[in-house]
């Protein structure tokens, strides 16, 4: 069944703790960022998910991707803290855009948006079928200060496969062959990656390159936002 989102108050109210209805009737709390958000647009944003890129919790495997479970709600409802979080709104929330931060060694937020429209986050990801954005590398990169990707593939999207045991839930993998076999680079959410030294590397937010001589592995605090 199709869930809608009905805040309880006006747009102009400010950011903080909402509940909201499914269709069905049954509530279930959220945090609405009201304000604008740079580069994504006007609020109101439903938070759905706070990543640690320095923990496991959102690795690729990690079941919190394929399942309907809140994880650390009062941590989700602070808002803008970098605790972890996974809030009901990842499989009840509709929307139209996606909005997806990272906080890098410049202790800002850097923000890009996702026009797609879906039922929940939960729908894209959790059958693990791939779907294609088109954000554009640069627009990716722009996420992470003196991010580095591998000059070919480039595919995005969610659930991408870049070859190689190499898979990401939300963003993009680039390969230095001119193919998506092999890819030994990313930038996203729930990321796992086989370098061109064979070894497996896993990152939950942020940028991996890993290939040759070269490794780089740069962990970020990630937010995602629907609206």
């Amino acid at each position: 069944m199709a869930m809608i989102r009905a805040f309880l108050q006006p747009r102009s109210s400010p950011s903080g703790i909402y509940s909201l209805r499914t269709t069905s009737g049954s509530s279930y709390r959220v945090y609405c960022h009201m304000a604008e958000i740079s580069e994504c647009g006007k609020g109101a944003w439903t938070l759905v998910l706070k990543v640690d890129g320095e923990k496991d919790t959102f690795h690729y495997n990690s079941s919190y991707w394929a399942d309907k479970k809140v994880f650390n709600e009062d941590d989700g409802l602070e808002g803008m803290s970098e605790k972890e979080t996974k809030l009901a709104s990842y499989w009840n929330t509709p929307f139209t855009k996606i909005c997806l931060g990272m906080k890098d060694k410049s202790d800002s937020v850097k923000w890009i948006v996702i026009k797609h429209k879906a039922n929940s986050l939960f729908e894209l990801i959790a059958n693990g079928e791939f779907i294609e954005t088109k954000v554009g590398e640069n627009q990716w990169k722009s996420l992470i200060t003196d991010s580095e990707l591998q000059p070919y593939c480039n595919k995005e999207g969610f659930n991408i496969d870049g070859g190689h045991q190499t898979y990401l839930r939300i963003g993009l993998v680039a390969n230095n062959n001119n193919d998506c076999k092999s890819c030994n680079s990313c930038i996203g959410f729930g990321a796992s990656v086989r370098g061109c030294n064979n070894q497996l590397r896993s990152i939950a937010c942020g940028n991996i390159y890993d290939c040759r001589q070269t490794y780089r592995s740069t962990p970020n605090s990630g937010y995602i936002y629907v609206q």
